[in-house]
């Protein structure tokens, strides 16, 4: 036999399996810590729009509270018994809602407060197992 007949399918070690284990580790690793950076990028980015969105309402709210210390009234607020009251949107969920007493240049915030817009409702519809064992055989 010459020396090209005695070849065969080479052996893989146990160096070359540790190996390629290794690799396929570190790639799942990458992936996760790629999948995990895009989530917190997205969470940062809901935040600073909250942040941004509950700021630009606050800007509003104290214009318009300076419009009252002037002797303003905007047409958006309304009064009952030297109390004003008003709102600014937040967010499609949330709203900046503000009372406040106002004597000429004088004034005391009664509420500057962050509500939702609409109302929380349960949801009552998860079937849940109660303790019973039926018998449908």
């Amino acid at each position: 036999m010459s020396r090209n007949e005695k070849r065969g399918i080479p052996a893989i070690g146990v160096s070359s399996l540790l190996i390629i284990f290794t690799v396929l580790c570190l790639t799942v690793f990458a992936l996760l810590s790629v999948a995990s950076a895009q989530a917190d990028q997205a969470l940062s980015d809901k935040a600073a729009s909250s942040v941004e969105g509950y700021y630009a309402a606050d800007f509003a709210a104290e214009e318009t509270l300076a419009l009252l210390r002037s002797g303003e009234r905007p047409s958006h607020v309304k009064e009952r018994n030297g109390i004003y009251y008003y709102a600014h949107e937040i967010s499609a969920t949330q709203t900046l809602e503000v009372e406040v007493r106002v004597d000429g240049s004088d004034y005391e915030i009664l509420r500057w407060q962050a509500v939702p817009s609409s109302e929380w409702h349960a949801d009552d519809e998860l079937p849940v197992w109660d303790g019973e064992m039926k018998e449908d055989i």
